[in-house]
């Protein structure tokens, strides 16, 4: 039964601290092989006076912010059409890459570059998988994609998955699998 142990200042919610208790579970599970339940997190708080680094006192850094909620909100901005509260989650360097086009860097162009493809199309999500790596969250949005052709047909279950970089809050790259150049070739 592993336990791990975690020492952090005051100052972060309740939310917070279940996000990273349930980080901490899965960074064990992913080398020890435990259920969640005999997995054990407890985290103990100090007060910021009773802690120094380098002979100073600190205060806690403010939590990132949960790395799958910003890849959800700017999908369903796009989707809503609300292109100011989409480009809000973008970091100034994004990239993004959908199958058959040339990286975009602004949803402009990824506008443009989808207005003869299809009238609209929207995404059914059936899970979304965050993970960290090499100093970015990574983030697996997976589901459905349905819409209405430029002929108005509509069309339904097409697969997706929009794979998010996300670094100090803001995505950096959106790399998009979908099959939906199979479905207009039928």
């Amino acid at each position: 039964m592993p336990i791990v142990e975690t020492h952090i200042l005051e100052g972060y919610s309740p939310e917070e601290k279940s996000r990273l208790t349930a980080a901490l579970t899965d960074a064990i599970r992913f080398v020890v092989p435990a259920s969640d339940e005999a997995v054990t997190v407890m985290i103990h708080e100090m007060a910021p006076e009773n802690y120094a680094r380098g002979g100073r006192s600190r205060t806690p850094a403010p939590a990132l912010p949960d790395p799958k909620q910003i890849a959800l909100d700017f999908l369903t901005a796009l989707q809503k059409r609300d292109i100011d509260a989409a480009q809000i989650n973008l970091a100034a360097d994004f990239r993004m890459v959908f199958p058959g086009s040339k990286p975009m860097a602004t949803i402009a162009e990824m506008i443009d570059w989808a207005k003869d493809r299809y009238r609209f199309v929207k995404k059914t999500i059936t899970s979304t998988e965050a993970f960290h790596q090499d100093g970015c969250a990574v983030v697996y949005v997976i589901g459905t994609l349905s819409g209405e052709w430029m002929n108005g047909d509509p069309f339904e279950g097409i697969r997706f998955i929009d794979r998010f970089a996300i670094k100090d809050g803001k995505i950096i790259l959106q790399d998009v699998w979908n099959d939906i150049a199979e479905e207009r070739s039928t």
